[in-house]
């Protein structure tokens, strides 16, 4: 059985997706820290792309009543579920690698009866954690990064050891992980960032609704990062230089959406 590559694609290009009222408004918390904005200013964030008031604050309301949102005294903050979601972005940013020496971290998944929402929320919970499938209920990753812990629900069916894989560790690397294509997007949202930053450092408000897309296909794109160890990597990986390049935009973008929440944001 040959390894299934950890591929990242979600059908949009460059991972530049269509917003809903839904997304905007969960983009936007996601990307704060403290993930929290008083409902005015997220149902004025989601006017920059023409979602009208009311839309909004249905969404806010939808959301609050299913759980993705907390409401408390005219603000909104993130639920708890969708925490790891922002570490997860946290960590694409600012990964916190240990020196690698070698070693792989590898899960053995039992066989066993299991529901499909149960196999899925494994799948998902593992490739969260940046493992990616060796065979069929074989997990691996170098160990530069601590395992991930699993609940209760699913480590009962789950085994951690050590291992040194007798392959050649970059070349088990690639058939695990689409690394050039994940560099092929990185490279093109590098483009992107370099292209639309003249524009913010002028305070341009035009380019806020696009950069507000780019920024979360960004965001999106290093979560997505496998943070393998130097020696594992193609030559000329663009990750470090994504993440540079994104801390340098976002603080322009961050000044040009402030100054519009100042100057011309309705308050609703």
């Amino acid at each position: 059985m040959s390894p299934s590559r950890n591929t990242q694609s979600d059908g949009h290009p460059l991972g530049i997706r269509p917003l809903t009222a839904r997304s905007v408004l969960l983009s936007t918390l996601l990307g704060l820290d403290p993930p929290v904005l008083p409902g005015h200013r997220l149902v004025a964030t989601a006017g920059l792309f023409g979602i009208s008031e009311g839309t909004a604050r249905v969404a806010l309301s939808r959301m609050t009543a299913s759980g993705e949102l907390v409401a408390d005294d005219g603000h909104y903050r993130l639920a708890d579920r969708f925490l790891a979601r922002q570490r997860r972005q946290t960590t694409g940013r600012r990964p916190s690698a240990r020196a690698w020496r070698g070693g792989w971290h590898l899960l053995l998944v039992a066989n066993g009866r299991r529901s499909a929402s149960a196999r899925a929320e494994l799948r998902e919970t593992l490739r969260n954690g940046r493992l990616a499938e060796w065979r069929e209920g074989v997990w691996a990753r170098p160990d530069n990064l601590v395992r991930p812990e699993l609940p209760a629900h699913l480590a009962a069916a789950c085994t951690w050891s050590a291992a040194r894989p007798d392959v050649d560790a970059a070349t088990l690397a690639a058939s695990l992980w689409d690394l050039d294509g994940w560099a092929t997007v990185a490279r093109r949202l590098l483009e992107r960032l370099t292209a639309t930053r003249p524009a913010l450092e002028r305070g341009d408000v035009t380019v806020l609704a696009p950069g507000f897309m780019l920024s979360a296909a960004v965001l999106r794109h290093v979560a997505a990062d496998p943070l393998l160890p130097e020696q594992l990597l193609p030559a000329a990986w663009p990750g470090a230089e994504l993440r540079a390049a994104y801390d340098t935009w976002d603080r322009s973008y961050r000044s040009v959406l402030a100054a519009w929440h100042r100057e011309g944001a309705p308050r609703t």
